[in-house]
């Protein structure tokens, strides 16, 4: 597998010239008289990279590289303006050294170097980030730390059910490594394939479960953590009420107070026992008074998510005047019809009607992946084809002009009406302003709490080949003005990076801010440690 150095995941996943011309036939069918000029990539060897400003130390050289291809691989996330920049060769601001530690003491090594020559250093899991977290977006020389090779799953304790592991793990190796012990950490992002247990961490990662353990927090049972102060490690706990939690600390800190190296997760058995269902609705307002009962009901789903109209035409192929509720339950330790069919039993309360279900055959075991990954011929599997294939879509269609891009939140319940009505109208606003009007946007819940949902929206907007960045940075600014002003959270799961840093530097509060800095100075004394994220 050979990762793109310009776009989302691997080449050979792209998508074939099939799929292409598929895509492209529907979104000349939807915007009709858009420019849809494919642009290739450039020649990554052709773009003028400039050499190292920095020499490691002897002891450090063989952790090294200055490869071209391997640094600009490494200059930047795989949001929609890092995919635009990489096609339009503007590679500014790429690090002068990928470093890649074979063990704890090398990172140390390398902290105490860039703290002694003041050389910044930025953490790197999988580099899937896309709010600009893993950018030197700054002048002067930077080195990224790239903790790959720390991958292992170290020590399980089956007893605890929970399991030591190295930060560099990806999503795929760590699954495999827990597959022998019939265990998961069930944490399964979009961006699983290409993401890392420490990126999980760092970022505050959503995974699969839409209740409960949604995000990676839940899933956190002690770090261990090396700054340029010194190495910590938090106890092992099921839970503890002894002061601030040290793991919170860093846990979203995003490698700006120090370098997560391992951590203790809650692991699960892997699940037997599986349900899905589709639900239709007839109206928006009911589907969402449905999924807030279904939230607030304790039934716990493990899916429940509710796509609106334009988000089940554009990545389900179905039809619905309302919304679509995709339903999962899942368990290894029992069967789940009794909590589906109260699930259902409240959907219907609200006008739901059943379109498909699925029953997983008690005892056929588990291959790793969400529940929603089912064989099924329904709006479901459908959709979560889609899913997968999101980020690669993206990138065709930002070759051929178009801003395509998405951004998450969260708010209340009771919030929620006035809140999603005011961000799609400054959505459709700023299409209108910067775009002429032609674009689309889509809404999803990929969470929901007792207290609100988690709408994760999408842009599908024409633009105009050389302009698109620009575009879609005046997009994002009106919505998130929007969403900040209305009480959301900038993120939900995507993290802060230097993207989000105006929207949440008015988000949180300023005495937490003075605290954040006190910690950074103090773990960080040289502020070496990824410059101009979180603080």
């Amino acid at each position: 597998m050979t990762r793109s150095w310009w776009g989302w995941g691997a080449d050979e996943a792209r998508l074939s010239d099939a799929e292409t011309a598929a895509l492209v036939e529907r979104v000349a069918a939807l915007l009709p008289g858009q420019d849809l000029t494919d642009h290739a990539p450039p020649d990554p060897r052709a773009l003028g990279v400039p050499p190292p400003r920095v020499t490691p130390p002897a002891a450090l050289a063989a952790l090294c590289s200055a490869d071209v291809v391997d640094r600009l691989g490494h200059a930047r996330g795989k949001a929609f303006r890092d995919v635009v920049r990489n096609l339009h060769g503007d590679v500014a601001h790429v690090p002068d050294l990928v470093v890649r530690p074979r063990s704890e003491q090398d990172v140390v090594d390398v902290l105490d170097w860039c703290s002694a020559t003041a050389t910044p250093v930025i953490p790197y899991g999988g580099g899937s980030s896309v709010v600009g977290g893993v950018e030197p977006r700054f002048e002067g020389p930077a080195v990224t730390l790239d903790l790959g090779l720390l991958d292992r799953v170290v020590e399980v304790d089956p007893v605890s059910r929970a399991a030591r592991i190295q930060a560099g793990v990806d999503g795929p190796a760590l699954e495999a490594q827990l597959r022998p012990h019939g265990l998961t950490l069930r944490h399964f992002p979009q961006s699983f394939e290409f993401s890392t247990l420490g990126g999980w961490l760092a970022t505050r990662a959503g995974g699969h479960f839409a209740t409960l353990a949604t995000h990676i927090d839940d899933l956190t049972e002690s770090l261990r953590v090396v700054s340029p102060a010194g190495t910590g490690e938090s106890r092992r706990l099921p839970g503890s009420g002894a002061g601030p939690s040290p793991d919170r600390m860093f846990l979203g800190s995003e490698g700006s107070l120090g370098v997560i190296t391992e951590a203790w997760m809650r692991l699960q058995q892997r699940p037997v026992w599986q349900q899905t269902v589709t639900v239709d609705f007839s109206s928006y307002e009911a589907a969402v008074a449905a999924t807030r009962a279904i939230a607030q009901s304790g039934l716990y789903p493990s899916n429940c998510r509710l796509l609106d109209p334009a988000e089940a035409l554009l990545n389900a192929g179905a039809t619905t005047s309302g919304g679509l509720l995709l339903l999962a339950f899942e368990s290894a330790d029992h069967p789940v019809d009794a909590w589906m069919e109260r699930a259902v039993e409240l959907a219907r309360d609200h006008g739901g009607v059943v379109l498909a279900s699925r029953d997983r055959p008690s005892g056929a075991g588990d291959a790793g992946a969400p529940a929603e990954t089912a064989d099924t011929a329904d709006a479901s599997q459908s959709w979560r084809s889609a899913f997968i294939r999101m980020p690669y879509q993206r990138d065709a269609l930002a070759r051929r002009s178009m801003v395509v891009e998405t951004f998450e939140t969260a708010c209340t319940w009771d919030a929620f009406p006035t809140f999603h009505a005011g961000v799609v109208a400054a959505a459709e606003k700023a299409i209108v302003d910067v775009c002429g009007g032609q674009g689309v946007v889509t809404c999803r819940f990929t969470h929901v709490y007792p207290d609100g949902p988690a709408p994760y929206y999408g842009i599908y907007a024409g633009g105009r080949w050389g302009s698109t960045l620009a575009q879609w940075d005046d997009i994002k600014a009106a919505v998130a003005d929007a969403i900040i002003a209305r009480g959301g959270t900038i993120t939900h799961h995507h993290a802060v990076g230097r993207d989000h840093r105006p929207w949440y530097d008015a988000q949180r509060p300023e005495p937490f801010h003075l605290a954040l800095r006190a910690a950074k100075a103090a773990l960080d004394p040289a502020g070496v440690l990824n410059p101009g994220v979180i603080v």
